[in-house]
């Protein structure tokens, strides 16, 4: 399947299954609080299939999978016949009415907190979080290769995913916070990363790099790709070479070989550079060349290049009991929903880039088909992320949205009276003119993120 087709299908399989379970939260509660349901609809436009339950409500599969709604009795959309009243929608109690609208966000919550725990339960394959290299305020702190970040700051991390995770959000707030760090060599420590120390025009969507942290796993092997005639290595070392060690001082990849060859160059004279080739061990003299850089910077070189490298293997798996997922899965979902809230904080107080936080349908997509390939279990957690995001957004209170109804509902109670019809008017045009704009700025920022 190309990848344009796999997006567009994961795409309507992630709105199919998130945008019919919220509104199912409408219908469901609606039924138990006596409102007539005209119409279940999965998708808009032309029914594609359709049939009647014995509770009356039509059922309808439609042509366009790209959301879907509730039509319940309401005397603000068509006449009601006099015996059918106290099923219509508006005749019910203020409060009724409230939980019927908030229905649909808290039954994405509940929805993610299932997808949460199917994960955990499923094991979602991840890589360790173990420092492979630190650079920069990384260094600074302490941390250095072969460190297991534990936590930060109170959010555990037991994979790379949640330490990625946990220190992008931290790092948006410029504020010190402290790493659980079990030492390679045995032992725990506190240590203090220096947010405040990082760039201000540093890309939150890149704030590893602007800390200095590279992952062991993404660490290239120590493997001779190509190497240059005419350099010190031509003739000696082969492709396909593992080295091992260069001047006795031991190699794990290949960002370890260009520090010990200039350290090598600047002591002079030959060192032996120790290799793996075909199974047996040899120790070749070389003598680093010094050459200048392109920016004009001289520096020492062998000659080689690194070995093109594959996906790494997964080291780590996030995996509970079934039992033991319950409360996983609640506290994930609820540092999801408040992640979610600071995020959109920092973006309306123009902390963030909105380029950065608001993304539209061509992003999802790409999102979404990139979280299948990797396995069901990201899927789940992918769903579930959006999941939150669809309830979150759902209770922005913009008119036309279920929080803009939940807050026509409060001014209701508070004036003891429904608003009028040409406040309500006024409204939704208010609000279809926001959500305009929102799915511009999406469309635009889709746009830019594919063209970059």
């Amino acid at each position: 399947m190309s990848t344009f087709l796999g997006s567009l299908w994961w795409l309507l399989v992630a709105l199919g299954v998130l945008v019919t379970f919220h509104e199912f939260g409408h219908f469901w509660v609606a039924r138990r609080c006596g409102v007539k349901v005209l119409r279940f609809s999965v998708g808009f436009g032309k029914p594609l299939w359709s049939w009647h339950g014995k509770d009356g409500t039509e059922y309808v599969i439609a042509a366009i999978p790209l959301g879907g709604y509730v039509r319940m009795l309401d005397e603000r959309e068509g006449e009601v016949p006099a015996h059918q009243l106290p099923l219509a929608f508006n005749r019910k109690p203020v409060l009724q009415r409230m939980a019927i609208v908030a229905a649909g966000p808290l039954a994405n919550l509940l929805l993610a907190f299932g997808l949460l725990w199917a994960m955990l339960v499923i094991g979602r394959p991840d890589y360790a979080p173990v420092v492979g290299v630190a650079r920069g305020i990384a260094a600074e702190a302490g941390l250095q290769p072969g460190d297991r970040i534990l936590a930060v700051g109170e959010r555990q991390t037991p994979t790379w995913s949640e330490l990625g995770m946990a220190l992008s959000v931290a790092a948006l707030d410029r504020q010190p916070v402290t790493l659980q760090v079990q030492r390679a060599e045995g032992g725990r420590i506190d240590r203090q990363l220096p947010l405040q120390r990082l760039p201000r025009d540093t890309d939150e969507l890149r704030a590893l790099a602007g800390i200095g942290l590279v992952p062991r796993h993404l660490l290239l092997p120590a493997l001779v790709g190509s190497v240059g005639e005419g350099t010190p290595a031509w003739g000696k070392l082969a492709e396909g070479d593992r080295i091992t060690a260069i001047d006795a001082h031991p190699v794990s990849s290949f960002e370890d070989i260009a520090p010990l060859v200039a350290r090598l160059g600047e002591r002079g004279g030959p060192g032996m550079v120790e290799v793996e080739r075909d199974g047996e061990r040899l120790a070749l003299e070389l003598t680093p060349k010094r050459i200048a850089g392109d920016g004009g910077q001289p520096h020492w070189i062998l000659g080689i290049t690194n070995a093109a490298a594959g996906t790494p293997p997964h080291d780590a798996v996030l995996r509970l009991s079934p039992l033991a997922a319950i409360p996983a899965a609640v506290r994930e979902t609820g540092f999801q929903v408040r992640q979610l809230i600071g995020m959109i904080g920092r973006a309306v107080s123009g902390q963030v880039s909105v380029q950065n936080t608001v993304s539209g349908p061509l992003t999802i997509a790409r999102a979404a088909n990139d979280f299948a390939q990797r396995g069901p279990a990201w899927f789940l957690n992918f769903l579930a992320l959006l999941s939150v995001s669809l309830a979150l957004i759902n209770l922005l209170p913009i008119p036309v949205l279920d929080g803009g109804h939940l807050l026509y509902y409060l001014i209701e109670l508070v004036i003891r009276r429904p608003l009028g019809e040409r406040a309500l008017a006024v409204g939704q045009y208010i609000g279809l003119a926001m959500i305009a704009g929102l799915m511009g700025l999406a469309f635009y920022n889709d746009i830019l993120h594919l063209v970059s």
